[in-house]
């Protein structure tokens, strides 16, 4: 199954709009299709810098990150998905691999949140060389914690 990652298109809102509103993580923070879609429709009308893994001409993942995004130093990724059918296939490491390449140019470290309920994407991160520096307690949600996760690219 070959992975093509490029430049987001406007055409993929609908398809990554979908990957965000199938995924129970999401779902959690009351994210639809349509707020996903406008989110999205927002960020690359603004020149947000997104990508997504495409395989059979079909958006099965991105990443949108933000150079200098994290106290204006260092990398930051905003958010990432992958289609839960397609998760554990490697798409979310070649969306990373994608990512961490252009951050890695710019500065010297790359910033994240996770969730503290979601313990695959911890494992993933940390697997990747990530590690954990702090929390937001109630950040988004009442009850979760925004774990801060740091990786040092330099």
């Amino acid at each position: 199954m070959p992975i093509l990652i490029r430049s987001f298109q406007a055409e993929d809102i609908p398809g990554c709009a979908f990957i965000m509103a199938a995924n129970p993580l999401w779902q959690r923070y009351h994210v639809t299709q349509a707020s996903a879609a406008q989110r999205l429709t927002h960020g690359f009308g603004k020149g947000a810098t997104i990508l997504v893994a495409v395989v059979e001409n079909q958006p099965v993942g991105f990443i949108w990150y933000v150079e200098n995004g994290a106290f204006n130093r260092s990398g930051y990724i905003m958010l990432i998905g992958v289609a839960p059918e397609t998760q554990y296939l490697g798409i979310g490491s070649a969306l990373m691999d994608a990512a961490e390449q252009v951050l890695s140019q710019s500065g010297r470290d790359v910033i994240l949140l996770v969730s503290d309920f979601n313990l695959s994407a911890q494992h993933f991160y940390q697997r990747r060389g990530y590690q954990q520096v702090g929390a937001l307690p109630d950040y988004i949600l009442p009850g979760v914690a925004e774990l801060i996760y740091r990786k040092t690219t330099l």
